[in-house]
């Protein structure tokens, strides 16, 4: 999976859950219309990725759920803020 492909897999996610997503707006001072927005920009996209690799529990639960390694998810972030 390419990283923009996971990234938006990730997003999806982690707004799956309100609790998750109000944390993660919180934590990248990011909003939906911003978000909706930045879709097409890598840093923007590579933002629910650090939101993941910054909590190991949810990173964990995200590899799981999208099928991919934690390792995967982070290569992604990297490769998107590159």
């Amino acid at each position: 999976m390419n990283p923009q492909t996971l990234a938006l897999a990730a997003l999806g996610w982690v707004l799956e859950c309100e609790e998750r997503a109000a944390r993660f707006l919180d934590l990248t001072g990011l909003d939906p219309d911003s978000l909706r927005a930045g879709l097409g920009d890598p840093l923007i996209l590579a933002a629910p990725l650090e939101f993941l690799a910054n909590h190991e529990p949810d990173l964990i639960r995200a590899a799981e759920a999208l099928a991919v390694t934690p390792e995967e998810l982070v290569a992604a972030k990297d490769a998107l803020q590159a």
